[in-house]
C-alpha cells in the first residue's frame, strides 16, 4: 500500500482547517446553500458523486467537483477556495475512504447537509495481492461527535470503497442521495424523487446488460494494474486479478508476476487492464512478457478526453464491451 496517497501532510491539513476558520467567519447562514438563482448548492466530492448529483438534481442545483478532470482523485489536496465552496454548500456529497485530504475539510465544514455515500449501501473487503486497502485516517478518537452513530455503519479500515462500479450498489446510493436532496430542498421533493427513479431505471438496466453480457464467458478471470473492480467482479461472477493491489502507481513483486503468469495461462487470460488516469507501463510489461493483449477498463474516477464515453453510462458500457472482448463472451 503506497501511504504516500493515503495521508495528506500535516500541512495540507492545516491549510485546509486554516481555509475552513477563516471562510466560517464571514458566511451566514441565510446566504449559504444556495446560489444567485436560488438553487441548491451542491459541492461534490469526484466524478461518481458529481454525476449523481447532477442526474438527480437536475435543474435544481448548481453542482461544483472538487476534483477536476483528470486529476487524480486520491491525490487531491485541497485549495482555500474549494474549502470555502465546501462551507457554502447546501449539500456536500462525498465517499469517505476515497480522499483523505477532502475527507478532513468535509468534517470540519459548517455545510448543513452532509452525505457519505458509504452510509448508503454495505461496504466490503474485496482480498487481492496488495488487497483493497485505501486505509481510512485514523482520526476517529473524536467519536464523541454528533456522526459517532454512523462512524460505526462507515467502512472499517481497508473496506473497499469503489461502490460505483457496482450500479446495483450505485442505485442504491442514488436513492439514499435523493432523499437526502428531498430534506435539502423540500421545495423540488417531487423532481428529485422523479430523477431518482430515472437514473435507478438506468442503473437497472445497464446490471441487466451487464448480467446478460457476461452470462457465458468463456474465462471468468481478468487481471487488472488497479483493483477497483471487485464490486463488479462479485456481481457478475468473475475474478479480478490486481497487479499491485490498490494504487495504480506501485510497482508489483517479481513473486507476484510470475503468480499472474501462472493464472494467465491456468484461466485462458487474454487481456491485461489498465485504467486511464495512470501510467500503463506495468501492464504493458507483464502482457509483453506473457504475450497478452493490453486493453483500459475504466475505473470512472473521473472523465477526461481520454474517456472512451461522455459520462458514467457511456463510459460503463465501454467496458462492458472490453471485458466481453477479453473474457470471450457470446
Amino acid at each position: 500500500m503506497n501511504v504516500r496517497r493515503l495521508i495528506p501532510t500535516a500541512a495540507t491539513a492545516g491549510a485546509v482547517a486554516l481555509g475552513l476558520m477563516a471562510v466560517s467567519a464571514c458566511s451566514t447562514p441565510d446566504a449559504s446553500g444556495a446560489d444567485g438563482d436560488g438553487k441548491l448548492k451542491v459541492a461534490a466530492s469526484f466524478y461518481p458523486m458529481q454525476y449523481l448529483a447532477e442526474q438527480i438534481g437536475g435543474e435544481n442545483v448548481s453542482v461544483t467537483a472538487l476534483t477536476k478532470p483528470g486529476v487524480e482523485p486520491h491525490d487531491l489536496e485541497l485549495k482555500p477556495r474549494q474549502t470555502a465552496e465546501l462551507n457554502d454548500a447546501g449539500l456536500i456529497l462525498y465517499l469517505k475512504g476515497v480522499q483523505p485530504a477532502v475527507d478532513k475539510a468535509i468534517e470540519e465544514s459548517t455545510a448543513d447537509h452532509k452525505v457519505d455515500a458509504a452510509t448508503l449501501t454495505k461496504l466490503e473487503h474485496h482480498g487481492t495481492e496488495g488487497g483493497h486497502d485505501h486505509g481510512h485516517d485514523e482520526g476517529h478518537e473524536e467519536a464523541g461527535h454528533e456522526e459517532a452513530g454512523h462512524e460505526e455503519h462507515e467502512a472499517e479500515a481497508g473496506a473497499d470503497p469503489h461502490i460505483w462500479l457496482d450500479p446495483v450498489k450505485y442505485a442504491e446510493v442514488a436513492k439514499g442521495v435523493g432523499a437526502r436532496m428531498e430534506k435539502a430542498d423540500p421545495e423540488h421533493a417531487t423532481d428529485y424523487r422523479k430523477n431518482t427513479d430515472a437514473l435507478v431505471a438506468k442503473l437497472t438496466t445497464l446490471h441487466t446488460d451487464f448480467e446478460q453480457g457476461l452470462k457465458n464467458a468463456a474465462t471468468k478471470t481478468f487481471i487488472t494494474t488497479h483493483s477497483a473492480f471487485g464490486y463488479l467482479a462479485e456481481r457478475y461472477g468473475l475474478d479480478q486479478e490486481g497487479i499491485a493491489g490498490v494504487d495504480p502507481e506501485s510497482e508489483p513483486s517479481p513473486a507476484r508476476i510470475k503468480e499472474l503468469q501462472t493464472i494467465a495461462k491456468k484461466d485462458k487470460v487474454t487481456t491485461v487492464f489498465f485504467e486511464t488516469l495512470a501510467s500503463d507501463r506495468t501492464a504493458k510489461t507483464l502482457a509483453a512478457d506473457t504475450g497478452l493483449k493490453t486493453d483500459v477498463l475504466d475505473p470512472l474516477e473521473g472523465i477526461t478526453d481520454r474517456s472512451k464515453g461522455d459520462d458514467y453510462i457511456e463510459v460503463m458500457r465501454s467496458n462492458l464491451a472490453a471485458l466481453q472482448k477479453a473474457l470471450g463472451a457470446k
